[in-house]
């Protein structure tokens, strides 16, 4: 990578980074909104708190869109940086690295039910290993 291409691609990592921990702020906002209008709905007016509640849930499909945004924006600007085997190449590793996740989560999502009951004695290794996998996804940021 020159100079110039570290040096574009540290300012897209900045500018994605801030956008993402927006619509994380914003998502969580969200996300107590909705749980405090369930929570604090009655019998009475139980047809008025899920109207608002649905009102939210389509809030939520805004979010995932401006994330699903955010990403093809980075994506773009990241093929405007490098050049064209460079950006092949990142974008062949970027799928790997989905295509490893993807399997991960779908070991995770079926592991016997037994591992579910010793989650509770293993809780802390459970936690860092997701603090690993999360670790794991920054390495896309030396790109």
């Amino acid at each position: 990578l020159t100079e110039q291409q570290i040096m574009g691609i540290y300012g897209l990592q900045q500018t994605s980074q801030q956008a993402e921990d927006a619509l994380s702020q914003g998502l969580e906002q969200l996300q107590q909104s909705l749980i405090d209008t369930i929570a604090n709905g009655s019998i009475n007016d139980s047809m008025h708190h899920m109207a608002v509640a649905l009102g939210k849930l389509a809030n939520l499909e805004g979010f995932v869109r401006q994330a699903d945004n955010l990403r093809q924006q980075t994506l773009h600007q990241l093929r405007r940086i490098l050049t064209v085997r460079q950006a092949a190449r990142c974008f062949l590793v970027i799928g790997e690295y989905y295509g490893r996740l993807r399997a991960l989560s779908s070991l995770w999502a079926s592991r016997p039910r037994e591992a579910l009951q010793m989650a509770d004695d293993n809780s802390c290794q459970t936690t860092t290993d997701l603090h690993m996998v999360q670790s794991s996804q920054n390495q896309f940021s030396n790109f």
